[in-house]
């Protein structure tokens, strides 16, 4: 272990073994992209909306409004900024302050 590091009652930083991202590219025209969303409200926004809208009643679909596009369109707070549920309990410090 470094001792500037022990002096200073600090530890080298743990890492985790990591698995690299992947992707696949997939060229879509831009209607079909905005059509592939998991979202129905979104996708109904863009184009053939009553197709989606027929189709999200038919199979029983929930949206649930994890995006900012749908939240805009239903007039709820946008999961962003002071809006952002996700992050309200993260705690950032030490972990031996928590203990």
């Amino acid at each position: 272990e470094n001792s500037a590091l022990k002096r200073r009652d600090m530890a080298l930083v743990e890492v985790r073994p990591i698995v690299p991202a992947t992707s696949n590219q997939v060229l879509q025209g831009i209607t079909r992209a905005a059509l592939q969303t998991s979202s129905f409200i979104s996708a109904a926004s863009f184009q053939e909306t009553t197709k989606v809208l027929n189709e999200a009643a038919i199979q029983a679909k929930s949206d649930d409004l994890v995006n900012l596009k749908e939240n805009v369109i239903t007039g709820n707070p946008i999961p962003g900024g002071t809006g952002l549920r996700d992050y309200d309990d993260l705690v950032v410090g030490l972990k031996s302050d928590l203990e």
